[in-house]
């Protein structure tokens, strides 16, 4: 082959993996559904298939080795929050009517995290090529058909293909894969010309190693709390509003002569003026609120009065017992978490309970402790985001979560008033 035109082959090849790379940063850009750039990523898998028999070697090794990486990443940080990927198939299961398969999202969960982080590993460090190629093919037909559902459909509005840390629309997932898809055609279609680095021992020694650390890593958060925080509830973020802004209500209404619009700022316009009010009648209201809204928690008691404010923005430390289910509660956490409650009571430190359990079911529990805590109810759903432990506990001064933790790192009174000097 001439030297121009190997030059220009070798050239081509990097050009199809830049853009290929320059196109997952510009997934930011398109939340929605984008004609144009799903004709370039369409376009984009075509031309790697079509020039797959003409990239190099170090062509075919960044691509892997890319690839790798984002199996890697995409499986950590899944793998330090399980139970937050269970919640996510859980929703899969409702929206396909397969409400059967829900008690077993906790090991479909970690399975489909191990794979993904093992295939990870074994692509980085190019081991098993042809099986691991095969696999992550397999796996890729798989999730590109269904984010392509998901981005039509919207079953789930987010897949969590990547937790917590980074959220993506259904289509930004859908073009994700397109990029991912891209990237593969170069690594499986060359498959039978890589070769690998280790010997058939040393493969075998990387797997179980890669097996057994993403296992034991996922047992470890789930029996804990996820090594690394990506909720809105991690410790430290304050979660209340410091420098309150005024929310302003805008009320469109229409004369009834004319058909003419006009809006007004409430209060300022009459609606003491029965005169005016004959003549105009109500068509929309709109709520311009200028606060960050921080979380989506709302406590209530049983009568339905909120005390969000008053609890999470209490200027004195507030213990918080989170259990989405009480009567599902780990036991022995459960028992911990009451003494700890008594201790506070006796000691004057507000100590809270959070459920989503029914009244019927607060009040059995109620029955079986030995003093009275101050029970609030609120939706499951933010309680699990909240804290990955039914129970789980928070510790909050003025607004700001102080920390967090597991039924089974639950510690005694004297431990939590020494450590954070609570007097």
């Amino acid at each position: 082959m001439p030297f121009n035109s190997r030059f220009i082959g070798i050239a081509a090849g990097w050009v199809l993996i830049a853009v290929a790379i320059i196109c997952g940063f510009l997934i930011s850009k398109a939340e929605d559904f984008n004609l144009i750039f799903l004709a370039a990523l369409v376009v984009l898998v075509g031309a790697m298939i079509l020039y797959s028999f003409r990239f190099g070697y170090w062509q075919i090794t960044c691509s892997r080795i890319l690839l790798g990486c984002l199996f890697i990443f995409s499986g950590f940080v899944k793998g330090a929050d399980p139970l937050g990927f269970q919640y996510r198939l859980e929703d899969y299961f409702i929206a396909f009517g397969t409400d059967w398969a829900i008690p077993f999202a906790l090991p479909f969960a970690i399975i489909a995290i191990t794979i993904e982080f093992l295939a990870g590993v074994l692509l980085l460090l190019n081991v098993c090529t042809r099986f691991t190629s095969w696999l992550v093919m397999v796996m890729m037909v798989f999730f590109t058909g269904l984010t392509l559902n998901d981005a039509i459909s919207n079953p789930v509005p987010d897949c969590g293909c990547f937790g917590d840390a980074v959220k993506l629309t259904n289509w930004q997932t859908f073009y994700k894969n397109l990029v991912i898809d891209s990237l593969l055609m170069i690594v499986f279609l060359s498959r039978k010309r890589m070769r690998g680095w280790f010997k058939r021992g040393g493969e075998w020694l990387i797997a179980a190693l890669a097996l057994i650390g993403i296992v034991w890593f996922q047992v470890h958060c789930i029996r804990h709390l996820p090594v690394i925080d990506f909720s809105d509830w991690k410790a430290g973020k304050k979660m209340v509003v410091e420098d309150v802004k005024p929310v302003r209500i805008f009320l469109k209404y229409r004369n009834k002569d004319s058909g003419e619009e006009e809006v007004f700022l409430s209060p300022n316009y009459p609606f003491n003026d029965s005169t005016w009010l004959g003549k105009w009648e109500f068509v929309s209201q709109r709520v311009d609120d200028p606060n960050p809204r921080l979380h989506n928690l709302k406590i209530e008691d049983a009568e339905r009065n909120d005390f969000t404010e008053s609890i999470l923005g209490n200027p004195g430390y507030q213990f918080i017992l989170i259990s989405s289910d009480l009567l599902k509660a780990n036991p022995k956490g459960l028992k911990k978490a009451m003494s700890l409650g008594s201790d506070c009571q006796s000691n004057g430190i507000d100590f809270a309970i959070l459920t989503a359990s029914i009244p019927e079911e607060v009040e059995i529990v109620r029955s079986r402790l030995d003093y009275q805590p101050l029970i609030y109810y609120a939706d499951d759903i933010e309680l699990k985001i909240m804290v990955r432990s039914n129970p789980g506990l928070l510790l909050m001064q003025d607004g700001t979560i102080l920390g967090k933790w597991h039924y089974n790192d639950i510690l005694e009174f004297s431990e939590y008033s020494k450590e954070f000097e609570i007097q």
